[in-house]
């Protein structure tokens, strides 16, 4: 409740702020013709207002591009996914899942991959520790290839409802909720992100970090002003979302993200993160992932730990078990 009531005041102290006479003649294009953003009152370029980046380019460049930064139009036009509002029950998923009725992937980018370093596309290789624990690692998804559940602890953080974590809460997912709220005051930046609920309150005056023994889902972040880019370095992670790739991506308790949020139109930010964990991956890595303005409000996302997929998948875990007793 008090980080709903902290986000509302941000917002509300925005709203206050930005009066319509603050928008009045900010120079749409600057001399020479290039393109500046507009300003807040107290003077930063203004990156409020709601944003998605929905896209459906994996994280990863697929094996049958490499070496290939950019589709064609007749590669993009065959690969990007079919826009359905299909009723059928989704191919190969034995207990049920949402159908493309309610799916919101977005579109494919030119690009073949959302990671632009390493020049392959690829995430750097994983320490040996990594590879091992990945190994072991289940998730919401191992029900489709026929595993087991345990226990709660068998489920990843997103299963749970905790969240997606960083840099994955940045990233698109490929389900939905691909969306984010943007509020500033002169002190702080706050980003609401749709899926999870996830808040991030990021501080751009001087603030002492955290004690060493406090760990964030989503970190500590510090923020400053370079330009017209807002740049936030984020640590103190916790390492409990431990899963790499899809719609959760996290790193341990030695990550560090550095993003980079450029409005680069009055209707697009290029927004870019680099991540350094050398307990995981053997080198830093970069992804751009542009978020688009929308119009429309960002609606609370109703998932909450427990809800029903975890107790129905254990419980039908306990009864597959019984029936193959029972043979």
């Amino acid at each position: 409740m008090r980080r709903r009531a902290l986000v509302g005041s941000l917002v509300a102290s925005a709203l206050l702020l930005c009066s319509p006479a603050a928008f009045a003649g900010q120079q749409a294009a600057a001399a020479g013709g290039a393109w500046s953003p507009p300003l807040t009152p107290w003077g930063h370029p203004d990156l409020q207002g709601t944003w998605s980046n929905a896209s459906t380019t994996p994280l990863e460049r697929p094996a049958d591009l490499a070496g290939q930064e950019v589709l064609t139009d007749e590669e993009r036009a065959a690969r990007a996914p079919l826009a359905r509002l299909s009723d059928d029950r989704p191919v190969g998923d034995p207990v049920g899942f949402y159908n493309d009725y309610w799916l919101e992937q977005g579109d494919l980018s030119t690009r073949t991959s959302l990671i632009v370093d390493p020049a392959d596309g690829k995430l750097p290789e994983a320490s040996a520790a990594e590879q091992r624990m990945q190994a072991t690692r289940m998730s919401s998804g191992s029900a489709i290839a026929g595993l087991r559940f345990s226990s709660w602890e068998d489920f990843n953080a997103l299963d749970r409802c905790i969240t997606r974590g960083m840099p994955g809460a940045m990233l698109p997912g490929v389900f939905y909720n691909h969306n984010y709220l943007i509020a500033q005051t002169p002190d702080y930046v706050a980003i609401a992100i749709e899926m999870v609920h996830d808040v991030r309150i990021i501080p751009l005056q001087e603030h002492a970090a955290p004690a060493a023994g406090i760990r964030q889902w989503l970190g500590a972040s510090r923020g400053r002003w370079e330009g017209n880019t807002l740049v936030v370095e984020t640590a103190g992670f916790t390492d409990k979302v431990r899963q790499r790739g899809g719609t959760v991506l996290g790193g341990g308790r030695g990550a560090r993200l550095v993003e980079r949020f450029t409005r680069v139109s009055p209707d697009t930010i290029d927004y870019r993160v680099t991540v350094t964990d050398p307990t995981i991956w053997a080198g830093p890595w970069t992804a751009a992932a542009p978020m688009t303005s929308m119009d429309g409000e960002l609606y609370e996302y109703a998932c909450h730990e427990g809800n029903y997929a975890i107790p129905n998948a254990l419980r039908g875990s306990r009864m597959a078990e019984q029936e193959e007793l029972s043979r």
